[in-house]
C-alpha cells in the first residue's frame, strides 16, 4: 500500500470514523426511517430501514469471515442494480476486506484480468453473469450467486457456486476491527488510455468524503429521496447517490436500471425529490408524459441547465468529477443562476488549473487542459492499485491530477466542458473537439444521438466521422436525414470540422453509464 500516513498531529475530517461507523451511527439515530427502497420492475417496492439493513450488513460481514474473507483481502461484486449489492458492499468494508464493484456489461477477458489483477479471494454475482464468473475467474476460493437477476423473477436453482442467502451468520457475530480512516476500502476499474483498466483504491476517508462532500454539493437533507438507477458499480450512483443519502439520513430508491417507462411512476410513488442522471435518460424521459404533481426540486448531471430538458419543471445543475475524484471538483451553484451548458465553478474543496499545452494559465474563452489538487486519500484517491507508475505519471511536481480533459473558461469563473484530451481530433494541424460537431448535430431534426469520432487520413492525418441514432431507428431516418446534417455542420462549422462521412445505426457500442464506447467505434472506421 502506497497510503501515507497523515503527519503527527494532523487532524482529518475522519479521524477515528470510517463507513460501518457511518451506517451504525445512522441505524442508531435514524433506526426506523427508510434508508433504501428496492424497486424492482415487475413486483411491489421493498423499504429496508436504516436498522434492519445494518442488522442485515452485520449477519453478512460475520458469514463473510466464516468463510474465510479476511481484512485486507479483495472480493470481487459482480451485480447489476439490487439490494445484495448493496449488502454485499457494506459488508465487505465493515469486515475490512475490499470491494471490486466491476461493471457487468464486461467481457469476459476483462473479468480475467479484474480478479487476477486485484486478487480476489471470493465472488458474488447473479444468475445472468454466473457463468462468466465462474469460466474467468478462476483463482477465487469461492463464488456465491443471489437467487434472482435484478428486477427479475427468483431464478430456478443457483446455476453454479453457493446461494447469496448460505453467507448469513449471526450479526451478533459481526467482525470488530480498528477504525482507520486511510484503510483501503474500494477498488473501481475505470478505462485509461492505456491498453488496461487501472484499479482506483478509495480509503474509508474517501468513501466518507464522498458521502459529506456530495451531500453538500447537492444541498441534500434528511428530508429528501434520492432516485437512483445509474449503475452502483459506479462512482455517480455509489457515491452521488447512495453515500450522500447516508450522510445526511435521506432515503435512496434503487430501481433496477433505467426505464423512461417506469421512471415517473416510481418517482410519483416514493416521492422522489432528487436524482443524478445523465443526458441520454433525459432525452428518453422527453418522450414521456411529464406529470405535474411529481415532487423533484433538484436533479444533477454533466451540464447545468440545459435549455432542451427544461420542460421537466426542474433546476438541473451540472457537475464534473471522476472517480479519482470521489465527488464533484467542479460545480454548479444550487442557489444561484448558472451560466447554461456550464459544468460549474470549481469546488471550494479542490484547486483546479487549466493551462495550454506549454503550461501557460488560459484566458477567459480559451480551452486548456484541467488539472486538480486535492489530498490522496482523502479528497482524491489513494492510489492506483498494483500500479506504482500509473500513479505516480498521473500527477505533475506540483502535486495537480492530470485528467486528461479539456475545459474552457467562461465569465465569473464558469467552466465549460470541452473534451476528452483522447477526443479531440487532429484535422490538418488543426485542433477539432468531437464534442463541438455532436451539439451542432444533435438539434437537427431527426437526431436522437450523434458521435463524432477519428478516422485516419493520408494527407490531414485525421478527419471527423459521425456516427447517428436517428428518431425511430434507421429505418424510419427521414430520406434527407443526412443532407440536413451536412447543410447544419457547413453552417455552423468551419469547413475543416465538417464531417466527411455519416453513418446511420441503430445503437451504439456502450460503456458505464450509457457513453458511447468511442474506442469501438474507432475500430469501426479504421
Amino acid at each position: 500500500m502506497a497510503i501515507q500516513q497523515t503527519a503527527a498531529g494532523i487532524v482529518g475530517p475522519f479521524d477515528g470514523l470510517d463507513v460501518p461507523w457511518l451506517l451504525k451511527m445512522r441505524a442508531e439515530v435514524r433506526r426506523d426511517h427508510p434508508f433504501l427502497i428496492w424497486a424492482p420492475f415487475d413486483a411491489p417496492a421493498r423499504h429496508w430501514s436504516y436498522g434492519e439493513f445494518h442488522e442485515r450488513v452485520g449477519a453478512l460481514a460475520a458469514g463473510l469471515a466464516r468463510r474465510g474473507v479476511k481484512p485486507g483481502e479483495y472480493v470481487l461484486i459482480h451485480l447489476d442494480n439490487c439490494i445484495e449489492a448493496l449488502l454485499a458492499w457494506f459488508a465487505c468494508v465493515e469486515l475490512g476486506a475490499i470491494a471490486v464493484t466491476t461493471n457487468t456489461r464486461s467481457a469476459p477477458a476483462e473479468m480475467e484480468y479484474f480478479a487476477d489483477h486485484c486478487g480476489a479471494v471470493a465472488a458474488i454475482t447473479q444468475p445472468a453473469y454466473a457463468e462468466i464468473v465462474a469460466q474467468n475467474c478462476r483463482n477465487v476460493s469461492w463464488m456465491a450467486v443471489t437467487s434472482h437477476d435484478a428486477g427479475a423473477a427468483p431464478a430456478q436453482a443457483v446455476a453454479r457456486g453457493d446461494s447469496f442467502e448460505s453467507l448469513f451468520a449471526d450479526s451478533a457475530d459481526r467482525p470488530r476491527r480498528t477504525t482507520d480512516p486511510l484503510a483501503p476500502c474500494s477498488v473501481q476499474y475505470t478505462s485509461g488510455t492505456t491498453s488496461r483498466p487501472k484499479a482506483v483504491l478509495w480509503t474509508h476517508a474517501n468513501a466518507l468524503w464522498g458521502a459529506k462532500i456530495n451531500a453538500a454539493h447537492e444541498d441534500l437533507h434528511a428530508s429528501d429521496v434520492h432516485q437512483t438507477y445509474l449503475p452502483l458499480f459506479h462512482t455517480n450512483a455509489l457515491a452521488y447517490s447512495m453515500l450522500a443519502t447516508l450522510w445526511v439520513g435521506g432515503s435512496c430508491v434503487i430501481q433496477p436500471r433505467f426505464s423512461a417507462s417506469r421512471f415517473w411512476g416510481v418517482a410519483r410513488e416514493h416521492g422522489s425529490t432528487w436524482t443524478s442522471t445523465i443526458p441520454f435518460c433525459m432525452k428518453a424521459l422527453l418522450e414521456q408524459e411529464i406529470p405535474k404533481d411529481h415532487k423533484f426540486r433538484l436533479w444533477g448531471t454533466a451540464v447545468n441547465e440545459p435549455p432542451p430538458f427544461a420542460a421537466f419543471g426542474v433546476k438541473i445543475i451540472g457537475w464534473w468529477g471522476m472517480t479519482e475524484t470521489i465527488t464533484h471538483g467542479i460545480i454548479g451553484e444550487v442557489d444561484q443562476p448558472n451560466i447554461p451548458m456550464s459544468i460549474g465553478r470549481a469546488a471550494g474543496e479542490y484547486q483546479i488549473r487549466i493551462t495550454d499545452d506549454d503550461g501557460r494559465p488560459t484566458a477567459v474563452g480559451d480551452t486548456g487542459n484541467l488539472a486538480i489538487k486535492g489530498i490522496p486519500g482523502l479528497s482524491l484517491f489513494a492510489e492506483y492499485l498494483h500500479n506504482e507508475k500509473a500513479t505516480r505519471e498521473s500527477f505533475d511536481e506540483h502535486g495537480f491530477f492530470l485528467t486528461g480533459d479539456r475545459v474552457e473558461r467562461l465569465t465569473n469563473g464558469f467552466i465549460k466542458f470541452g473534451d476528452r484530451a483522447k477526443d479531440m481530433l487532429k484535422v490538418g494541424g488543426e485542433n477539432v473537439a468531437a464534442s463541438e460537431i455532436e451539439q451542432v448535430i444533435a438539434v437537427v431534426a431527426g437526431v436522437r444521438e450523434a458521435a463524432v469520432v477519428a478516422k485516419k487520413h493520408p494527407m490531414l492525418d485525421e478527419v471527423p466521422v459521425v456516427f447517428i441514432i436517428p428518431h425511430g431507428g434507421v429505418a424510419g431516418a427521414p430520406p434527407d436525414l443526412q443532407d440536413r446534417v451536412m447543410a447544419a455542420c457547413r453552417k455552423g462549422l468551419a469547413d475543416f470540422k465538417v464531417p466527411r462521412e455519416i453513418r446511420l445505426v441503430d445503437d451504439m457500442p456502450r460503456s458505464t453509464l450509457e457513453k458511447v464506447a468511442k474506442a469501438e467505434l474507432r475500430k469501426m472506421v479504421g
